[in-house]
């Protein structure tokens, strides 16, 4: 099912977890992977999902038009199968900022931040919730500034030689560093 989050507002004395802190990033790793086609994308997302959990981020970068919502589509399809549930519709979240899938253990919040102020409003967004019950696959996280966590993994698409083609550079923090191993070779 799908849910657009009502507007909330930030009271005066809204704080961030200790998870939307930034703070050192730690291990590090990038792992690059080249993507053929679009199934090579989806392919790409359905592995990523295999290792994602509650409280994981993804941050989706990359020019418009590179991949980022057609990732986040393979990503929530292949989330939801796996654990069970139908596959959904998924619309790009690019006017209402944020949708909520809650096919699996954990709802998936996707994030759009292009159209983003100032950081402080993805408080009105929910991103704290998101944060601490949810898979946050969020594009455009760089607008989130020090609320983006230090333990994430940033996902940069790039345009390839061919006009399906793309290039994937996997850039792991924290606990992720360890997790993106399996999906390629050491860029």
């Amino acid at each position: 099912m799908i849910k657009s989050k009502p507007e909330r507002r930030a009271g005066p004395g809204a704080r961030t977890s200790p998870r939307a802190v930034a703070g050192a990033s730690g291990t590090q790793r990038v792992v690059e992977r080249d993507l053929a086609d679009l199934q090579a994308t989806a392919g790409l997302a359905r592995d990523i999902a295999r290792l994602a959990r509650r409280g994981d981020v993804i941050g989706l970068t990359g020019d418009l038009g590179a991949g980022k919502t057609t990732f986040a589509r393979a990503f929530i399809r292949a989330w939801s199968s796996r654990h069970g549930g139908e596959a959904e519709e998924v619309p790009s979240p690019t006017f209402t900022l944020v949708q909520i899938y809650d096919g699996g253990p954990a709802p998936v919040w996707h994030f759009d931040l292009y159209r983003l102020g100032k950081a402080e409003e993805a408080f009105e967004l929910g991103i704290e919730e998101a944060f601490g019950e949810g898979v946050s696959l969020i594009e455009w996280p760089e607008l989130l500034g020090p609320l983006l966590p230090a333990n994430y993994l940033e996902l940069r698409l790039t345009f390839g030689a061919l006009p399906e083609a793309r290039r994937a550079r996997l850039t792991g923090r924290g606990t992720w560093a360890g997790l993106i191993k399996e999906l390629g070779a050491d860029g």
